[in-house]
């Protein structure tokens, strides 16, 4: 099977980044493919099984971690784990695509460390931690502790963009959308 690329996009929570993904893979010349991440949390608002992420029980989570089914696992919050399959890149790969991440910080590392010449690892700077906390509010998903450990962890993610090949400042949408277009063009070709 060929391999493609790997695309990560990581950030803190309301940097953006998941609206940048979905923007690139609209791109059609990108020849991109979502990665669907697992999860052992309950699904938010709208979010849609086998389309958003893959909802497994805490159990089911544990018995993929024993069995190495994961490229990348972490437990973000306590017993709330999230990972990528490796039969999820496969799947991908099979189909001729480039494969592309929304992950947190330390899962997106660990993709570049395993395949660092197949990927390109983004990471998606906030304006500041104030505007993450009110993006964060205006989801009306979470609970105010939720978010306030969302804005702690923040700092710490964001003292690890210098591990990343490239950050892209999302203080304009639209801006960071046409950058991250073109480093993604450009890495691909």
């Amino acid at each position: 099977m060929k391999k493609g690329k790997l695309i990560v996009f990581s950030a803190p929570s309301g940097s953006g980044k998941t609206t940048i993904v979905r923007y690139l893979l609209e791109q059609q010349d990108l020849n991109l493919a979502f990665s669907i991440s697992c999860t052992s949390r309950a699904p938010r608002g709208e979010e849609v099984h086998g389309e958003d992420y893959y909802f497994l029980s805490l159990d089911d989570f544990k018995t993929h971690i024993k069995g190495e089914d994961f490229l990348e696992w972490e437990e973000v919050y306590r017993d709330n784990f999230y990972g990528t399959l490796k039969s999820e890149v496969e799947r991908i790969w099979a189909l001729g695509k480039n494969v592309i991440f929304d992950i947190d910080v330390a899962g997106g590392l660990r993709i570049k460390r395993k395949f660092p010449d197949e990927t390109l690892a983004v990471f998606v700077k906030p304006p500041s931690i104030d505007e993450l906390k009110i993006r964060l509010k205006k989801r009306s998903t979470e609970s105010e502790d939720k978010i306030n450990m969302r804005i702690a962890k923040a700092s710490v993610e964001l003292a690890t963009a210098p591990q990343f090949d490239m950050i892209i400042k999302n203080y304009d949408l639209d801006t960071a959308k046409e950058e991250a277009y073109q480093l993604v063009k450009e890495f691909i070709k």
